[in-house]
């Protein structure tokens, strides 16, 4: 019982570990993601280049890009479920996916990308030629990620968020100041909204990958508190039994005595 108790011990701790590391990294690209957002708000937003149709537009009858974010671990069965099911739903629809997880389901159709977690930073660069490629030619009417997002370690989400368009597209002032821009505009926004994009799907991926560990991290704290309290059992029951050992034994020499 001690070496597995150990054992859980380690997987916790690492869990800890694990869940810091996401924390920080996804903090690291937070700042360049506020940035990038306010550019393209300043630049797409600008009153003068809206006039001289310089923009891009997302064509509303292209097919939805959808990213899915599962989690590998085998503590996460229900979040996993969640998006399973949202990709079976979509499904019934012409949307194109990219499925990021070993444990996620593999559609016949519309599945651009599909590999385990694991591989992530060697798949990533094809993630961003297809969203590259996507809002330069206009293949997508959206982006989409689904994943679960870590708020804290009290707090975890199943969540859909849209990338693109920005959500700022609805109801927002225009910029009114102008100003010149000498470089081609359509170019620069292309390259501006792949690397907002893909900033966000790293940052999805973070929020999973903490989200995982956190569940780890449960199970095993739950784990332990069971071996705990196994053990406690255990030696309350080594304790009743020498009591009754010692008790008996009392007894006998009682009798001896008496005789």
């Amino acid at each position: 019982m001690s070496s597995i108790r150990n054992i859980v011990k380690v997987m916790n701790f690492h869990s800890l570990l694990r869940i810091d590391k996401a924390r920080r990294q996804a903090e690291k690209f937070f700042k360049a993601e506020e940035e990038l957002t306010q550019m393209i708000y300043h630049i797409y937003y600008n009153k003068n280049l809206a006039l001289d149709k310089k923009m891009i537009k997302p064509n509303p009858k292209a097919p939805i890009l959808r990213i899915y974010i599962g989690n590998d671990y085998g503590f996460c069965g229900d979040f996993n479920h969640l998006i399973n099911h949202t990709i079976r739903e979509d499904e019934k629809e012409e949307i194109q996916k990219i499925i990021i997880g070993s444990k996620m389901i593999h559609p016949k159709e519309n599945v651009l990308l599909y590999f385990p977690k694991e591989d992530f930073e060697e798949q990533f660069p094809k993630i961003e030629h297809i969203v590259e490629d996507g809002i330069k030619n206009g293949t997508f009417s959206k982006v989409d990620i689904v994943y679960n997002h870590y708020y804290n370690t009290n707090h975890l989400q199943y969540v859909g968020k849209t990338v693109f368009p920005l959500p700022m597209y609805d109801d927002i002032t225009e910029v009114q100041e102008d100003f010149t821009i000498e470089t081609n505009v359509t170019e620069m926004l292309i390259q501006l909204f792949s690397l907002y994009i893909c900033y966000e799907i790293r940052i999805a991926e973070m929020n999973s990958y903490a989200s995982e560990n956190v569940m780890r991290q449960r199970i095993t704290r739950e784990s332990l508190h069971k071996i705990d309290e196994l053990e406690t059992v255990k030696q309350r029951k080594a304790r009743k039994k020498k009591k009754k050992k010692d008790f008996d034994k009392l007894i006998d020499n009682f009798k001896r005595i008496r005789s």
